[in-house]
């Protein structure tokens, strides 16, 4: 559960990058030494004393007329509005310049918890420049140093310290969705589609990202709850002609849901963010049901349909697990078919595979095809054992994971999805020396 929003802001060259890298353990952010590099919002995920929160690179904000300025400057707001906690940072090296000054003004207006680190204070000497830091009115300058990870503790301590308290609703033994996708595909239809008849709204509870409202109701005296991140307020015109906020929007559902339903534009037919919405939620390890809209819209015969599915496999090769539902929200086609197929993709995302039958499955797709030598060496599985659900986690105990090839692995998954389903369901193999 991620616990809150940190967001990196401060003026081009000042060492954004380089400290998100260091705390979410990954060069994730294009690090460079030209200013301007980061043009767009990069998230992470960062653990810190055990809890998650998501920390946000953004393009370094430019008061002055540049290229791509006003694009940055854009993403930084967004930033802005999205981040539980800011994190401004300046540089010891260059010193507080007019736009350090422009930017913590900008900051002062937001109302939000606001910490001012000093990065590239590398040595005893730069740590002193940090007291002329006192000018921008933001309270004590942290010195840090995002090269070498220094005071980046400290930094984080502060930071979690100054997070927002957040309510965690408990909707434990409630099968949770979202629906995502582009902008103007028809999110907003399809949940007032499976609202409508023989459903029971129970209640609007605000929920843990701001903005997302879960929606409680029940269908067959189960109950359900959907993530709807529809009704997220638009504050201001910069919202209304960027398409990447919408990404923001479903990572933040996709991390409390069960099940995602991926939705795409029959109209319109797929579109790149169609792919990298659905990665978001394959990466999160979470039930995918890809739903393809406006079916009433589409011109069809006998094969329209086969070749459609055609096209949505081989555009989203990574979620080939992933069935497919053909709806019309507008006249309510097939709607009723989602519900049941959220229960069955939920119920594979928890299914348990019991240790001997695992074993057997796994005994048997090596003696059907076992592992190509490699140096002279054969992989050998000696054990395995399912260690989690959603997703379901299964560990290989195997004589040396250095022989354990990526398409074996895939062979060992579809194995898997051919004994058990696994409709919808991603799955994680991993791999460990048998120290036996």
């Amino acid at each position: 559960m991620i616990r809150g929003t940190i967001a990196l802001v401060g003026r081009p060259n000042v060492g954004k990058s380089t400290i998100f890298n260091r705390l979410i353990g990954q060069r994730k952010s294009i690090v460079e030494d030209t200013p301007g590099v980061t043009r767009d919002r990069i998230y992470g995920i960062l653990d810190w004393l055990t809890l998650q929160y998501r920390l946000i690179d953004t393009g370094g904000i430019q008061i002055e007329d540049q290229p791509f300025s006003e694009e940055i400057n854009m993403q930084v707001e967004i930033a802005i509005e999205e981040a539980n906690v800011i994190v401004m940072i300046v540089s010891a090296k260059e010193g507080i310049t007019s736009d350090d000054v422009a930017i913590a003004r900008k900051l002062k207006k937001s109302n939000k918890p606001i910490i001012l680190a000093v990065n590239k204070a590398d040595n005893e000497s730069l740590r002193m420049n940090i007291y002329e830091f006192y000018e921008l009115g933001l309270g004590d300058p942290i010195p840090i140093s995002g090269a070498h990870g220094l005071g980046l503790g400290d930094l984080m301590d502060i930071a979690v310290k100054d997070m927002p308290d957040q309510k965690i609703p408990d909707y434990e033994g409630i099968t949770s969705f979202c629906v995502i996708g582009r902008p103007n595909v028809g999110k907003s239809s399809l949940v007032n589609a499976i609202l409508k008849e023989d459903r029971v709204i129970v209640s609007d509870v605000q929920g843990t990202t701001r903005d997302a409202i879960d929606t409680p109701f029940k269908f067959n005296d189960k109950e359900y709850m959907i993530i709807d991140t529809a009704g997220i307020r638009k504050r201001g015109k910069i919202y209304e002609n960027i398409e990447k906020y919408s990404i923001l929007r479903a990572q933040s559902a996709i991390e409390r849901a069960n099940v995602v339903l991926v939705l795409i534009d029959g109209e319109l037919g797929i579109r790149e963010q169609d792919k990298h919405v659905a990665g978001l939620a394959h990466e999160a390890g979470k039930g995918v049901i890809i739903v393809y809209n406006k079916w009433d819209t589409v011109e069809k015969d006998d094969k329209t349909m086969n070749k459609i599915t055609k096209e949505i496999r081989a555009h989203f090769k990574y979620v080939d697990y992933a069935p497919i539902a053909f709806v019309s929200a507008k006249t309510g086609s097939k709607v009723n078919q989602l519900i049941p197929l959220i229960d069955t993709v939920h119920d594979y995302c928890t299914m348990r595979i019991a240790t001997n039958v695992l074993n057997d499955v796994i005994l048997d797709a090596q003696m059907m095809n076992p592992p190509k030598p490699h140096n002279g060496r054969q992989l050998k599985i000696l054990y395995s054992s399912q260690v989690a659900v959603e997703p379901p986690t299964f560990v290989l105990f195997v004589n040396d994971p250095e022989l354990f090839h990526f398409s074996y692995k895939r062979y060992l998954e579809n194995k898997l999805r051919e004994a058990f389903g696994f409709v919808g369901t991603p799955l994680h193999i991993m791999v460990r020396k048998n120290r036996k």
